[in-house]
């Protein structure tokens, strides 16, 4: 099934079967408008739709955003994007798109990925 996300949108991409990251966006659509994010499971889309310049090793490795403008971009400055278009959320993600604040936030993601089968692990013992 291809995925066609609405005009305007912004679009997560994120590992389906990590349970940390279905946590995560779980949360995100307990909060999203559907209208301006939505969401793609990696593990379970068409080739197609990771749009350019995205691949589904590459989603699976790390978060990715389509911005709504088209621009790709990954790990901290993936989340400074989506907290900017979720309520409640667009001051965290105004200050985390600021770039001493991204830089530190993406030292901690990086740091993170490498314990993630660790951390993966204990949240499926849960």
């Amino acid at each position: 099934m291809t995925h066609q996300p609405p005009v305007n949108c912004t679009t997560i991409y994120y590992d389906g079967e990590c349970p940390i990251c279905q946590r995560e966006i779980g949360f995100y659509k307990q909060r999203a408008d559907s209208s301006t994010l939505t969401f793609v499971d990696a593990t379970t889309c068409n080739a197609e739709d990771f749009g350019p310049g995205l691949t589904r090793d590459q989603a699976l490795k790390r978060i990715h955003v389509r911005r709504a403008d088209g621009q790709l971009v990954s790990g901290a400055a993936a989340f400074a994007n989506v907290w900017q278009v979720i309520p409640g959320f667009r001051l965290l993600g105004r200050m985390a798109a600021w770039t001493p604040v991204t830089v530190l936030l993406e030292f901690g993601y990086r740091v993170t990925l490498k314990i993630r089968p660790r951390l993966q692990a204990i949240f499926r013992k849960r």
